[in-house]
């Protein structure tokens, strides 16, 4: 599932997309606070942007995987720790699941409630048939996924943040959203701990 690529950092299409994701996530974890706590016409407006950014975030998932299947990852430092690299390939399997299912467990909950989910006006199928029961089972599903989707995405911003400023490894360089002067080898690495 995951080759890793004999260069140190992440294709172009992968980085863009790993940044443009990471922007429609963020803004629709805030979106969904925002919508739990405002009532009115605010909460309307909130509604109108969460379902089509869900839409978009699953569809950037999908894609974002195949890519990912198809070009695989630069390998991690042979230095890092076992289970470093262990808690990196867990946690990016995690955010693959998160990605698609947050969206799909909003979409069936709407579909449960018999709202229609309309995008630019398409109106999707309903892919669970109307039942309040299920609803509430899924709304409750989707508002503690999100809880813990949050909490990796600190996670993940902290590792980052870890690899870039601590160990100086090449990690964050592999998928920075700016391309680097040179890829760095185990040797530059290596010089940069120093």
């Amino acid at each position: 599932m995951n080759r890793t690529r004999p260069h140190l950092q992440f294709t172009p299409l992968q980085r863009a997309l790993h940044w443009v994701m990471a922007i429609c996530i963020l803004a629709m974890l805030f979106i969904g606070v925002g919508m739990v706590s405002t009532f009115g016409a605010k909460y309307l407006t909130l509604v109108s942007i969460h379902k089509p950014l869900g839409i978009a975030i699953l569809i950037l998932s999908l894609l974002r995987l195949a890519v990912r299947l198809r070009n695989g990852a630069p390998a991690l430092p042979s230095d890092m720790p076992e289970p470093m690299k262990l808690a990196a390939r867990l946690s990016h399997i995690l955010f693959y699941v998160l990605m698609i299912a947050m969206p799909l467990i909003g979409w069936a909950m709407l579909s449960a409630a018999d709202y229609p989910v309309v995008i630019a006006g398409l109106h999707l199928p309903a892919i669970v048939s109307p039942n309040a029961g299920l609803h509430s089972l899924l709304w409750n599903a989707h508002k503690l996924l999100a809880f813990g989707f949050f909490a990796l995405i600190l996670v993940h911003l902290a590792a980052g943040l870890f690899h870039a400023l601590v160990r100086r490894d090449g990690v964050f360089e592999a998928m920075a959203p700016y391309p680097t002067k040179k890829p760095m080898d185990s040797a530059a690495i290596a010089r940069n701990r120093r």
